[in-house]
């Protein structure tokens, strides 16, 4: 049997998404600039914006800089960045972070809290309580819905969590430098929150290359992968523009491919993994340098660094040796991935602005002729808020996927018809 086509209204759903996509990615755009872009002619263009600003996604108004063509300008229509938003918690090891986030990409409200570390199993950092982790972030969030008023919608939630998560219900499996004690995160955040929105939860690494992806050093690039330092090593992938899973969800765990047999003992159980050689305490060990808890990593990173372009020999020494091993593990990359370009983010982001040549010079002699000659090396544009941006675009997936759908139902308005 012939498979029927897609229906009016499925053809009507995916145009809304595609528009209410393009205006929050690439920002405010008119009419003719929409009808080119996505294909559809000026009706139907007009048609969506108007069932998208009667839910409250959009607004139209006159352009801010006429131009000097004759006759009626085209509307520009603008994301209702602070009638629609989303929250976005980003979990590091050393801090809490949580923002109210509008349709746009607009960072509109953040709460941020340092953390303590403690000791955990295998010489880890964990958490001495994930209730109190919850706890905070609960309470920051509510104090940013609080701040945004009755007139504003949360249609979303998504946590970016340090470690290895299920993608089938979002369960972290292994969180070797925060341990959570099998927690189930997003479910008990959601519940303290009580705004019938599930709180997501996915890799930071993952949300990380999504972020530089949409709006990043990645934007216009296909095939990336988006390295992440915070205690260990994440990675993300993007190819294709998607983000590369895995079966389970698991995908992109690059800071546990192996780069130096025998080397040091990583959080994980084996030895010689990306994260142990080029992590942040292996940085300080060979530096000299003992973690301290008055000392966020980020900063104990950072000051490595800045040792090291002051002339201080052992801290040089201690991050080029560091970059050595991250610019092997960026050529076996580049040989089996073939990226058009990497990124460095977190702490990777400062050290491989303080050992961009040992890690340039190792793809050189590490990557294949082919495969290296296109590829680009770069730093995290959104610095560090990379995977707080990500999670926020993985919580804004479904009202783009189905915009006025997922609206009526958190408004609670019948979902054949715009909501007023």
């Amino acid at each position: 049997m012939m498979k029927a086509g897609p229906s009016q209204e499925e053809i009507r759903r995916h145009n809304l998404g595609a528009l209410l996509r393009f205006v929050h990615v690439r920002g405010p755009a008119s009419r003719a600039i929409l009808a080119e872009n996505l294909g559809l002619n000026r009706s139907t263009i007009m048609a969506l914006t108007s069932d998208l600003t009667a839910a409250g996604l959009v607004r139209e108004e006159l352009p801010r800089t006429p131009g000097r063509r004759a006759g009626r300008p085209s509307l520009v229509v603008r994301p209702e960045s602070t009638r629609v938003y989303v929250l976005a918690f980003d979990v590091g090891v050393d801090r809490l972070t949580v923002a109210r986030v509008g349709l746009g990409g607009v960072i509109l409200d953040r709460r941020e809290a340092a953390r303590g570390r403690v000791a955990a199993s295998g010489g880890a950092s964990g958490a001495a309580d994930p209730n109190e982790m919850v706890n905070a972030l609960a309470a920051a969030a509510r104090s940013l819905v609080r701040k945004a008023g009755d007139e504003a919608t949360c249609v979303g939630a998504a946590l970016a969590f340090p470690g290895i998560v299920r993608r089938s219900d979002d369960q972290v499996m292994f969180g070797p430098n925060l341990d959570v004690g099998g927690m189930a995160i997003g479910e008990v955040l959601s519940r303290r929150l009580g705004l019938g929105v599930p709180v997501a939860v996915c890799n930071d690494a993952n949300l990380g290359a999504i972020a530089e992806h949409e709006r990043g050093a990645g934007v216009g690039v296909n095939d990336l992968i988006y390295l992440h330092g915070d205690v260990g090593v994440g990675g993300g992938i993007i190819t294709g523009g998607r983000l590369l899973g895995g079966e389970d969800g698991y995908g992109g765990e690059i800071g546990h491919m192996v780069v130096n047999p025998g080397g040091r003992r990583c959080a994980c159980g084996s030895r010689g993994c990306l994260e142990a050689e080029v992590g942040e305490r292996t940085l300080l060990d060979l530096a000299g340098r003992q973690e301290s808890p008055d000392v966020p990593g980020r900063e104990a990173v950072r000051a490595v660094v800045d040792a090291a372009a002051r002339g201080d020999v052992v801290a040089r020494d201690a991050l080029h040796r560091v970059g050595t091993w991250l610019g092997r593990g960026v050529a076996d990359l580049v040989n089996i991935f073939n990226p058009g370009m990497v990124i460095f983010g977190g702490t990777l982001r400062d050290v491989y602005l303080g050992a961009a040549a040992q890690i340039r010079s190792e793809v050189a002699t590490g990557a294949l002729a082919a495969s290296r000659e296109r590829v680009k090396l770069r730093t995290a544009a959104l610095g560090d808020d990379t995977t707080l941006v990500g999670a926020a675009e993985f919580a804004f997936a479904d009202v783009l996927a189905d915009p006025v759908q997922v609206l009526a139902r958190l408004r609670g308005a019948p979902a054949s018809a715009p909501v007023p």
